[in-house]
């Protein structure tokens, strides 16, 4: 399903083809939750798909595909990943997600999207969405630190680390949604994937953010969706709990 509307999908073939997502729900169930995926690649190559995990999980899947390198450039990764949530924020009940249950979630690249959509406000903001009202941040072994091809589109080499606004390490706030990081085992991982992970969480901790987590998988490198699948689904199962009432009142 396209998640621009007409005229935009109208303006470029490039936004007609690649700005469309798959959704997968449960027919017989309403107002479960919903997983927003977007999948990795470098920002330069991959495809839509459902992580197998996912299916028959009771929840709702968005699995979104978005714009490339080098057809495009930054912004336009982060601008198609918002537009796509504010989508799933707008449609959701129609396939019977409840829209205060939406949790973005993706691999690498997509992890870094994840990310961005929900730290830096503004980019929802475009679509009147508030990205505090996002459920949960789950990325997976995501950047932290401006994406390396978008450091390539600036001049600078990948070994060079950078913390500008298209960092989620430069937009850490106390109110971001609730977060969980998984990464790979660090001796394993991308070039410095999990210590930016960890810097991170220090930083949301130093802010004091109330809900972060950190995830090392021992014995999985980059390529660890498969087993971190289970901490996302429980990561949803916790967040989407009714908020029992001693808690809003305690004694």
């Amino acid at each position: 399903m396209p998640y621009y509307n007409q005229k935009t999908r109208a303006s470029d073939p490039y936004i007609k083809e690649r700005c469309k997502l798959d959704i997968y729900y449960p027919k017989d169930t309403v107002n479960v939750s919903a997983v927003i995926w977007f999948h990795g690649g470098g920002l330069e190559f991959g495809e839509k798909h459902i992580p197998e995990g996912l299916l028959e999980k009771g929840v709702v899947v968005v699995s979104v595909n978005y714009r490339m390198h080098p057809k495009v450039k930054h912004p336009v990764y982060i601008e198609d990943a918002a537009a796509a949530v504010a989508w799933t924020f707008n449609t959701i009940e129609q396939y019977n997600g409840n829209p205060e249950k939406i949790f973005i979630t993706g691999h690498s690249a997509g992890g870094y999207l994840a990310s961005m959509v929900g730290l830096d406000k503004h980019y929802l903001e475009k679509h009147g969405i508030d990205a505090n009202d996002i459920a949960g941040l789950i990325p997976f072994s995501g950047h932290t630190i401006t994406h390396f091809t978008i450091r390539k589109e600036m001049g600078i080499k990948g070994t060079q680390p950078i913390i500008d606004s298209y960092a989620p390490l430069f937009h850490v706030r106390k109110d971001a949604p609730p977060m969980l990081l998984i990464t790979g085992n660090r001796e394993l991982e991308l070039l410095g994937r999990y210590e930016e992970n960890a810097y991170f969480y220090r930083m949301m901790k130093v802010v004091e953010h109330p809900d972060v987590e950190l995830m090392e998988l021992d014995g999985y490198g980059h390529n660890m969706v498969y087993p971190a699948i289970p901490l996302l689904l429980n990561f949803i199962k916790e967040k989407s709990k009714p908020i029992a009432t001693d808690e809003i009142n305690p004694k």
